[in-house]
């Protein structure tokens, strides 16, 4: 049996599969917000719920993140998910779970899976995107993961946002320390605090989707700025490479 655990900003999910692949047993729960023990806690539960008996103790556990585990320090960095930062978080898993722990980038785990056997199948270079918490992305080049020097290629939600309107500068400011990054403009929280912004609601990003829907004009005025924003990158991109 082989034990998987998906991090993310808002949920965890913990994935069971037997050895032919098949799936045995699935759960989520919610981030603990900010709390580091937490979901060290959190992962232990999640995996021991999966467990329950199905393999024996010490049975690896592989975990994505929404971060990198740095080679020079071995702490985490770079995580939109703040209280992992500087933290040992394999070290802490591992102790916490009893067994080996494995720690890859969620964005990485993502492109590769869909150039080995997804959409990118068959592809010599698949970049792989995640539009969520934060906004990441994965590039696999000739079937290997490339991550670079600073196991940050293809994180493209910290670069600034191309091409932005008058009153989109300096843009919003980003945990990483900098402002308008692209993160801030296109995860689900950036689409939070436009429409906070410019209507003075609070709703989730689903909401706003659904609420411009069902024609509210605020809400789709909100949705037209996030597609102008997500559309400007691969504008920029395009147009770079039909340079060269």
């Amino acid at each position: 049996m082989r034990i998987g655990v998906d991090l993310g900003s808002t949920k965890i999910e913990a994935l069971a599969l037997a050895d032919d692949g098949a799936e045995i047993i699935r759960r989520r729960v919610l981030t603990p917000q900010g709390d580091y023990h937490a979901i060290v806690v959190a992962i232990r539960d999640l995996v021991a719920a999966v467990q329950d008996g199905r393999s024996g103790p010490g049975t690896p556990v592989g975990v994505t993140i929404p971060g990198a585990l740095s080679p020079a320090t071995g702490l985490i960095k770079n995580a939109n998910s703040t209280c992992l930062i500087g933290k040992p978080f394999d070290v802490d898993l591992a102790a916490a779970l009893e067994c080996p722990v494995r720690l890859a980038n969620d964005a990485n785990c993502f492109a590769l899976s869909e150039a080995s056997d997804g959409a990118g199948r068959g592809a010599d270079s698949v970049f792989g995107v995640i539009v969520g918490t934060g906004t990441g992305a994965g590039l696999v080049l000739g079937g290997r993961l490339h991550e670079g020097t600073n196991l940050i290629a293809g994180e493209w939600g910290h670069v600034p946002l191309p091409w932005p309107e008058d009153d989109e500068r300096p843009g919003p400011p980003c945990y990483c320390g900098r402002r308008g990054c692209i993160e801030t403009f296109l995860s689900g929280p950036g689409l939070s605090l436009d429409y906070k912004t410019m209507t003075g609601g609070t709703l989730n990003a689903d909401e706003i989707a659904a609420l411009a829907g069902l024609g509210d004009a605020g809400a789709a005025a909100c949705m037209a700025r996030y597609e102008r924003r997500m559309a400007n990158p691969w504008a920029w991109l395009s147009r770079s490479w039909t340079r060269r």
